[in-house]
């Protein structure tokens, strides 16, 4: 068995790791929103106030950016600020991006509107019929991409973010048990 000292500097080594992991993704997860207020780099769209409300949230800003920071303070903060980040990060893959589309009804009038066009698609996921990602969009161009691209990485970071949560959580408890036993 391991004596207490040893116990106590591998949760501290453990912490330590965690901390550093922990915030180099809240500093990704930041990034990856930023990069999802100006579509291909342009902040045309943004002034537009042609951003979708799923990057507009600012899930991976605040929720797993700022509060991933603040899990050097409080587990429990991090673990909300990364599930909602998460949470977001799928209902926005899920609706796809906000980008204008043609409407043209059957009369063969041409009429553009800024929307969620593969929301509310019977029978086809665009996810996976890559088909729909430049035929539907036509503004910003490579919307699909940039959409999913950056959405999938925060899916991703806010999962790993979950992870390293709950093993930070029972890292730290565990430290607290440990120092609990060597009082006695």
């Amino acid at each position: 068995a391991l004596s207490s000292p040893c116990r106590m500097a591998c949760t501290r080594t453990c912490s330590r790791i965690l901390g550093l992991s922990l915030g180099s993704a809240a500093l990704c997860a930041a990034g990856a929103n930023l990069a999802l207020l100006f579509p291909n780099w342009d902040v045309t769209y943004l002034r537009r106030g042609l951003i979708g409300r799923h990057a507009m949230l600012g899930s991976g800003l605040w929720g797993g950016g700022l509060m991933m920071l603040a899990a050097l303070l409080s587990s429990g903060l991090a673990l909300l600020g990364a599930l909602v980040c998460f949470l977001t990060s799928g209902v926005a893959l899920k609706d796809g991006p906000f980008c204008m589309f043609d409407v043209s009804s059957l009369n063969q009038t041409q009429a553009w509107t800024y929307g969620y066009p593969f929301k509310d698609l019977p029978n086809r996921n665009y996810l996976y019929d890559r088909s729909l990602w430049s035929s539907v969009c036509l503004e910003p161009s490579e919307a699909v991409v940039w959409h999913v691209s950056f959405f999938s990485t925060l899916l991703c970071i806010s999962l790993l973010q979950l992870l390293l949560g709950v093993i930070h959580f029972i890292n730290s408890l565990l430290g607290l048990l440990c120092s609990l036993c060597e009082k006695q």
